[in-house]
Protein backbone atom coordinates (compact mmCIF):
# COMPACT_ATOMS: atom_id res chain seq x y z
CA UNK A 1 0.00 0.00 0.00
CA UNK A 2 1.16 3.50 -0.83
CA UNK A 3 -0.28 7.08 0.26
CA UNK A 4 -0.43 9.89 -1.63
CA UNK A 5 -1.57 13.95 -0.50
CA UNK A 6 -4.50 15.20 -1.90
CA UNK A 7 -2.80 17.94 -4.03
CA UNK A 8 -0.55 15.35 -5.69
CA UNK A 9 -3.30 12.86 -6.47
CA UNK A 10 -3.62 14.54 -9.84
CA UNK A 11 0.13 13.31 -10.66
CA UNK A 12 -1.38 9.98 -10.97
CA UNK A 13 -3.47 11.13 -13.82
CA UNK A 14 -0.76 13.75 -15.23
CA UNK A 15 1.65 10.20 -15.64
CA UNK A 16 -1.15 8.10 -17.05
CA UNK A 17 -2.36 10.54 -19.65
CA UNK A 18 1.44 10.21 -21.30
CA UNK A 19 0.46 6.80 -22.22
CA UNK A 20 -3.02 6.68 -22.46
CA UNK A 21 -6.56 8.36 -23.22
CA UNK A 22 -7.59 10.02 -19.74
CA UNK A 23 -10.95 9.55 -18.35
CA UNK A 24 -12.38 11.18 -14.97
CA UNK A 25 -15.28 12.37 -13.37
CA UNK A 26 -15.64 16.66 -14.10
CA UNK A 27 -18.52 18.61 -13.85
CA UNK A 28 -20.25 19.59 -17.33
CA UNK A 29 -20.08 24.04 -17.27
CA UNK A 30 -22.57 23.49 -20.00
CA UNK A 31 -25.41 21.21 -18.15
CA UNK A 32 -23.83 21.60 -14.63
CA UNK A 33 -23.42 17.61 -14.34
CA UNK A 34 -20.71 15.51 -13.42
CA UNK A 35 -20.20 12.94 -16.09
CA UNK A 36 -17.36 10.89 -16.93
CA UNK A 37 -15.52 12.31 -19.90
CA UNK A 38 -12.37 12.56 -21.57
CA UNK A 39 -9.99 14.64 -19.94
CA UNK A 40 -6.76 16.51 -21.64
CA UNK A 41 -7.09 19.53 -18.59
CA UNK A 42 -5.96 17.82 -15.45
CA UNK A 43 -7.23 20.55 -12.84
CA UNK A 44 -11.25 19.17 -14.38
CA UNK A 45 -10.74 16.44 -12.48
CA UNK A 46 -13.24 16.24 -9.48
CA UNK A 47 -12.98 12.74 -7.64
CA UNK A 48 -15.34 14.04 -4.58
CA UNK A 49 -17.81 14.73 -7.20
CA UNK A 50 -21.32 13.12 -7.27
CA UNK A 51 -21.88 9.87 -9.28
CA UNK A 52 -21.66 10.95 -12.95
CA UNK A 53 -24.56 10.95 -14.41
CA UNK A 54 -23.94 8.30 -17.46
CA UNK A 55 -21.41 5.33 -16.29
CA UNK A 56 -17.59 5.19 -18.25
CA UNK A 57 -18.85 1.81 -20.05
CA UNK A 58 -18.61 4.32 -22.65
CA UNK A 59 -14.95 4.45 -22.48
CA UNK A 60 -15.08 0.32 -23.83
CA UNK A 61 -18.65 -0.45 -25.17
CA UNK A 62 -19.48 3.46 -27.11
CA UNK A 63 -23.03 4.30 -26.99
CA UNK A 64 -22.44 4.67 -30.75
CA UNK A 65 -19.81 2.84 -32.94
CA UNK A 66 -19.13 1.37 -36.64
CA UNK A 67 -17.98 -1.91 -36.26
CA UNK A 68 -17.36 -2.96 -40.14
CA UNK A 69 -17.27 -1.16 -43.31
CA UNK A 70 -17.44 -2.70 -46.31
CA UNK A 71 -17.49 -1.70 -50.21
CA UNK A 72 -17.59 -3.80 -53.82
CA UNK A 73 -14.65 -3.98 -56.07
CA UNK A 74 -16.10 -4.00 -59.38
CA UNK A 75 -12.75 -5.00 -61.24
CA UNK A 76 -12.05 -8.03 -58.56
CA UNK A 77 -16.04 -8.62 -58.53
CA UNK A 78 -16.10 -9.09 -55.04
CA UNK A 79 -16.94 -7.35 -51.25
CA UNK A 80 -14.11 -6.19 -49.17
CA UNK A 81 -15.01 -6.28 -45.72
CA UNK A 82 -12.71 -3.89 -43.44
CA UNK A 83 -13.03 -4.45 -39.42
CA UNK A 84 -13.08 -1.39 -37.43
CA UNK A 85 -11.85 -1.23 -34.02
CA UNK A 86 -9.68 0.80 -31.38
CA UNK A 87 -7.20 -0.39 -29.34
CA UNK A 88 -5.45 2.25 -28.22
CA UNK A 89 -4.67 2.47 -24.49
CA UNK A 90 -7.22 4.28 -22.34
CA UNK A 91 -7.55 4.95 -18.44
CA UNK A 92 -10.35 5.08 -16.15
CA UNK A 93 -9.10 7.49 -13.22
CA UNK A 94 -11.87 8.00 -10.36
CA UNK A 95 -13.81 4.93 -11.19
CA UNK A 96 -16.75 4.24 -8.26
CA UNK A 97 -16.74 0.58 -7.06
CA UNK A 98 -20.12 0.10 -8.42
CA UNK A 99 -19.02 1.39 -12.06
CA UNK A 100 -16.22 -1.18 -11.81
CA UNK A 101 -18.33 -3.88 -11.30
CA UNK A 102 -20.63 -3.10 -13.83
CA UNK A 103 -17.37 -3.09 -16.42
CA UNK A 104 -16.85 -6.80 -14.65
CA UNK A 105 -20.05 -7.50 -16.03
CA UNK A 106 -19.71 -6.39 -19.29
CA UNK A 107 -16.50 -8.08 -19.44
CA UNK A 108 -17.91 -11.17 -19.06
CA UNK A 109 -21.00 -11.03 -21.24
CA UNK A 110 -18.78 -9.93 -24.28
CA UNK A 111 -15.48 -12.11 -23.20
CA UNK A 112 -16.99 -15.31 -22.30
CA UNK A 113 -16.16 -18.71 -22.80
CA UNK A 114 -18.32 -19.24 -25.94
CA UNK A 115 -17.72 -15.96 -27.67
CA UNK A 116 -15.24 -13.38 -27.44
CA UNK A 117 -16.47 -9.93 -28.79
CA UNK A 118 -13.20 -8.62 -30.74
CA UNK A 119 -14.83 -4.90 -30.95
CA UNK A 120 -14.94 -4.75 -27.10
CA UNK A 121 -12.02 -6.85 -26.71
CA UNK A 122 -9.80 -4.22 -28.10
CA UNK A 123 -11.38 -1.24 -25.98
CA UNK A 124 -11.30 -3.17 -22.84
CA UNK A 125 -7.53 -4.93 -22.93
CA UNK A 126 -4.86 -1.94 -22.87
CA UNK A 127 -7.18 -0.35 -20.07
CA UNK A 128 -5.82 1.06 -16.93
CA UNK A 129 -7.83 1.46 -14.02
CA UNK A 130 -7.98 3.53 -10.64
CA UNK A 131 -11.10 2.66 -8.52
CA UNK A 132 -12.32 5.43 -6.14
CA UNK A 133 -13.79 4.09 -2.69
CA UNK A 134 -17.45 6.09 -1.81
CA UNK A 135 -16.90 7.35 1.38
CA UNK A 136 -19.88 9.06 1.47
CA UNK A 137 -22.63 7.52 -0.51
CA UNK A 138 -24.88 9.74 -2.66
CA UNK A 139 -28.45 9.49 -2.06
CA UNK A 140 -30.11 7.18 -4.56
CA UNK A 141 -26.98 4.61 -4.37
CA UNK A 142 -27.87 1.09 -2.64
CA UNK A 143 -24.40 -0.46 -3.83
CA UNK A 144 -24.09 -2.27 -0.39
CA UNK A 145 -27.36 -4.53 -1.18
CA UNK A 146 -25.85 -5.29 -4.76
CA UNK A 147 -22.18 -6.41 -2.75
CA UNK A 148 -20.77 -4.30 -5.16
CA UNK A 149 -18.87 -1.00 -3.40
CA UNK A 150 -18.58 0.66 -1.62
CA UNK A 151 -14.95 0.32 -2.46
CA UNK A 152 -13.55 -1.92 -5.27
CA UNK A 153 -12.15 -5.69 -4.07
CA UNK A 154 -11.06 -6.78 -7.40
CA UNK A 155 -10.78 -5.63 -11.39
CA UNK A 156 -8.58 -2.35 -10.79
CA UNK A 157 -4.69 -1.66 -11.10
CA UNK A 158 -4.65 1.14 -7.73
CA UNK A 159 -7.49 2.22 -5.67
CA UNK A 160 -8.08 5.28 -3.99
CA UNK A 161 -9.61 5.73 -0.60
CA UNK A 162 -9.78 9.39 0.84
CA UNK A 163 -8.60 9.07 4.14
CA UNK A 164 -8.90 12.79 4.75
CA UNK A 165 -6.16 14.85 4.20
CA UNK A 166 -4.40 12.15 2.22
CA UNK A 167 -5.41 9.12 -0.46
CA UNK A 168 -4.30 5.61 0.23
CA UNK A 169 -3.63 3.82 -2.94
CA UNK A 170 -4.51 -0.07 -2.79
CA UNK A 171 -2.29 -1.99 -5.73
CA UNK A 172 -3.95 -4.52 -7.60
CA UNK A 173 -1.89 -5.39 -10.27
CA UNK A 174 1.63 -5.40 -11.86
CA UNK A 175 0.54 -2.44 -13.87
CA UNK A 176 -0.27 -0.63 -10.56
CA UNK A 177 2.57 -1.53 -8.84
CA UNK A 178 5.06 -0.20 -11.92
CA UNK A 179 3.14 2.97 -12.04
CA UNK A 180 3.41 3.50 -8.16
CA UNK A 181 7.38 2.85 -8.62
CA UNK A 182 7.59 5.16 -11.32
CA UNK A 183 5.89 7.62 -9.18
CA UNK A 184 7.99 7.07 -6.10
CA UNK A 185 5.23 6.75 -4.00
CA UNK A 186 5.54 6.44 -0.59
CA UNK A 187 4.59 3.24 1.28
CA UNK A 188 1.68 3.47 3.78
CA UNK A 189 1.73 2.44 7.19
CA UNK A 190 -0.03 0.06 8.67
CA UNK A 191 -2.15 2.06 10.51
CA UNK A 192 -3.58 3.34 7.10
CA UNK A 193 -5.10 0.01 6.76
CA UNK A 194 -7.33 0.25 9.72
CA UNK A 195 -8.15 3.63 8.73
CA UNK A 196 -9.32 2.60 5.51
CA UNK A 197 -11.48 0.20 7.26
CA UNK A 198 -12.80 2.75 9.43
CA UNK A 199 -13.69 5.04 6.33
CA UNK A 200 -15.64 2.42 4.81
CA UNK A 201 -17.29 1.28 7.84
CA UNK A 202 -18.38 5.17 8.07
CA UNK A 203 -19.69 5.06 4.52
CA UNK A 204 -22.25 1.58 5.14
CA UNK A 205 -23.44 3.40 7.77
CA UNK A 206 -24.55 6.68 6.03
CA UNK A 207 -26.63 4.20 3.30
CA UNK A 208 -30.27 5.22 3.12
CA UNK A 209 -32.95 3.44 5.63
CA UNK A 210 -34.57 2.01 2.55
CA UNK A 211 -30.93 0.22 1.61
CA UNK A 212 -30.85 -1.34 4.44
CA UNK A 213 -34.06 -2.88 4.97
CA UNK A 214 -33.64 -3.66 1.33
CA UNK A 215 -29.99 -5.41 1.57
CA UNK A 216 -31.97 -8.07 4.65
CA UNK A 217 -34.67 -8.72 2.05
CA UNK A 218 -32.45 -8.98 -1.21
CA UNK A 219 -32.09 -12.68 -1.21
CA UNK A 220 -35.71 -13.29 -1.19
CA UNK A 221 -37.11 -10.81 -3.45
CA UNK A 222 -34.29 -12.65 -6.20
CA UNK A 223 -35.98 -15.89 -5.50
CA UNK A 224 -39.71 -14.45 -5.66
CA UNK A 225 -38.06 -12.49 -9.22
CA UNK A 226 -36.52 -16.24 -10.40
CA UNK A 227 -39.34 -18.24 -9.49
CA UNK A 228 -42.28 -15.82 -11.45
CA UNK A 229 -44.33 -16.52 -8.23
CA UNK A 230 -45.56 -12.78 -8.05
CA UNK A 231 -48.35 -11.45 -8.66
CA UNK A 232 -49.14 -9.92 -12.09
CA UNK A 233 -51.17 -7.05 -10.90
CA UNK A 234 -47.81 -5.50 -9.33
CA UNK A 235 -46.15 -5.42 -12.77
CA UNK A 236 -49.35 -4.11 -14.37
CA UNK A 237 -49.06 -1.19 -11.65
CA UNK A 238 -45.51 -0.99 -12.39
CA UNK A 239 -45.62 -1.22 -16.55
CA UNK A 240 -48.30 1.87 -16.07
CA UNK A 241 -45.75 4.01 -14.37
CA UNK A 242 -43.46 3.53 -17.27
CA UNK A 243 -42.59 5.84 -20.08
CA UNK A 244 -40.45 3.46 -22.63
CA UNK A 245 -38.19 6.08 -22.74
CA UNK A 246 -35.04 3.92 -22.07
CA UNK A 247 -33.11 5.39 -19.54
CA UNK A 248 -33.02 3.42 -17.20
CA UNK A 249 -30.81 1.28 -19.57
CA UNK A 250 -28.54 3.88 -21.05
CA UNK A 251 -27.20 4.81 -17.42
CA UNK A 252 -26.27 1.16 -16.03
CA UNK A 253 -23.09 0.28 -16.11
CA UNK A 254 -23.87 -3.33 -16.24
CA UNK A 255 -26.90 -2.94 -19.60
CA UNK A 256 -25.23 -4.93 -22.37
CA UNK A 257 -28.07 -4.77 -25.44
CA UNK A 258 -27.21 -3.34 -28.26
CA UNK A 259 -29.21 -3.12 -31.85
CA UNK A 260 -27.28 -3.38 -35.64
CA UNK A 261 -27.60 -1.36 -38.29
CA UNK A 262 -26.37 -1.37 -41.44
CA UNK A 263 -26.68 1.86 -44.18
CA UNK A 264 -25.49 2.65 -47.56
CA UNK A 265 -22.59 5.12 -47.47
CA UNK A 266 -22.46 5.60 -51.09
CA UNK A 267 -22.79 3.54 -54.39
CA UNK A 268 -20.98 0.72 -53.63
CA UNK A 269 -19.98 1.12 -49.76
CA UNK A 270 -22.22 0.76 -46.74
CA UNK A 271 -21.49 0.56 -43.10
CA UNK A 272 -22.35 -1.51 -40.06
CA UNK A 273 -22.94 0.22 -36.40
CA UNK A 274 -23.48 -1.07 -33.22
CA UNK A 275 -25.67 1.04 -31.00
CA UNK A 276 -27.37 0.75 -27.70
CA UNK A 277 -30.41 -0.40 -27.24
CA UNK A 278 -32.96 -1.15 -24.30
CA UNK A 279 -35.35 -3.51 -23.12
CA UNK A 280 -37.82 -0.80 -22.27
CA UNK A 281 -38.63 -0.14 -25.83
CA UNK A 282 -41.69 -2.18 -27.63
CA UNK A 283 -39.17 -2.83 -30.48
CA UNK A 284 -36.56 -4.13 -28.33
CA UNK A 285 -38.20 -7.93 -29.16
CA UNK A 286 -40.25 -7.33 -31.93
CA UNK A 287 -39.20 -9.86 -34.59
CA UNK A 288 -38.90 -10.03 -38.26
CA UNK A 289 -42.53 -11.13 -39.23
CA UNK A 290 -44.15 -8.72 -36.85
CA UNK A 291 -44.66 -11.17 -33.70
CA UNK A 292 -43.90 -9.38 -30.47
CA UNK A 293 -43.87 -11.83 -27.04
CA UNK A 294 -42.74 -9.13 -24.88
CA UNK A 295 -45.19 -6.37 -26.55
CA UNK A 296 -47.40 -5.33 -23.20
CA UNK A 297 -44.82 -2.31 -20.80
CA UNK A 298 -45.16 -4.61 -18.16
CA UNK A 299 -43.80 -7.67 -19.64
CA UNK A 300 -40.68 -5.80 -20.52
CA UNK A 301 -40.39 -4.82 -16.93
CA UNK A 302 -40.47 -7.81 -15.54
CA UNK A 303 -38.01 -9.00 -18.13
CA UNK A 304 -35.83 -5.91 -17.17
CA UNK A 305 -35.84 -6.98 -13.27
CA UNK A 306 -35.49 -10.86 -13.96
CA UNK A 307 -32.39 -9.55 -15.89
CA UNK A 308 -30.85 -7.58 -12.84
CA UNK A 309 -31.69 -9.90 -9.78
CA UNK A 310 -32.42 -13.87 -10.98
CA UNK A 311 -30.11 -16.62 -10.07
CA UNK A 312 -29.73 -17.90 -13.69
CA UNK A 313 -28.08 -14.25 -14.42
CA UNK A 314 -25.97 -14.52 -11.23
CA UNK A 315 -24.68 -17.59 -12.61
CA UNK A 316 -23.56 -15.66 -16.08
CA UNK A 317 -22.20 -12.54 -13.90
CA UNK A 318 -21.12 -13.98 -11.04
CA UNK A 319 -22.90 -12.04 -9.51
CA UNK A 320 -26.22 -9.62 -9.74
CA UNK A 321 -26.80 -7.53 -13.00
CA UNK A 322 -27.96 -4.80 -10.51
CA UNK A 323 -24.99 -3.27 -9.23
CA UNK A 324 -26.69 -0.78 -7.15
CA UNK A 325 -25.45 2.73 -8.64
CA UNK A 326 -28.88 4.16 -8.22
CA UNK A 327 -28.99 5.93 -11.51
CA UNK A 328 -32.13 4.36 -12.55
CA UNK A 329 -34.11 5.28 -9.65
CA UNK A 330 -32.30 8.48 -10.45
CA UNK A 331 -33.15 9.17 -14.10
CA UNK A 332 -37.00 7.78 -13.96
CA UNK A 333 -39.60 9.73 -14.69
CA UNK A 334 -41.99 7.12 -13.86
CA UNK A 335 -40.18 6.59 -10.17
CA UNK A 336 -39.76 3.10 -10.68
CA UNK A 337 -35.95 2.54 -10.43
CA UNK A 338 -34.93 -0.74 -9.32
CA UNK A 339 -34.49 0.23 -5.41
CA UNK A 340 -39.04 1.24 -5.60
CA UNK A 341 -39.39 -2.59 -7.65
CA UNK A 342 -37.48 -3.97 -4.78
CA UNK A 343 -39.59 -2.39 -2.33
CA UNK A 344 -42.84 -3.28 -4.52
CA UNK A 345 -41.94 -7.02 -4.60
CA UNK A 346 -41.41 -6.77 -0.70
CA UNK A 347 -44.88 -5.44 -0.03
CA UNK A 348 -45.99 -8.24 -2.15
CA UNK A 349 -44.10 -11.10 0.04
CA UNK A 350 -45.48 -9.06 3.12
CA UNK A 351 -48.99 -9.27 1.84
CA UNK A 352 -48.82 -13.16 1.26
CA UNK A 353 -47.36 -13.29 4.45
CA UNK A 354 -44.28 -15.30 2.76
Amino acid sequence: MYRISKDKVNDIAAALAEEHTLYAPALQRETLQVMFTQIKDLARINLTAALPLVPPKHVVFPQFGRTLSYAYDKAKQEVKFTPETDNSPKALFGVRACDLTGIQCLDRFYLGQDFVDEVYRDHRKKMFIVANTCVTPFRECFCSCMDSGPSAREGFDMNLTDLGNEYLIEIGSEKGETLAKKLSLASAPESAKRDREKAVDKSLSLFSKTAKDNKAWISRVVNRVTTGLFDEKAWTYIGDQCLECGACSFVCPSCSCFNVVDSVTGKDSAERTRTWDSCSFEGYSRMAGGHNPRKPVEDRRSKRCFCKLSYSQSKKYLRHGCVGCGRCAWVCPGDIGMPNVVTYIRREITKKGQ
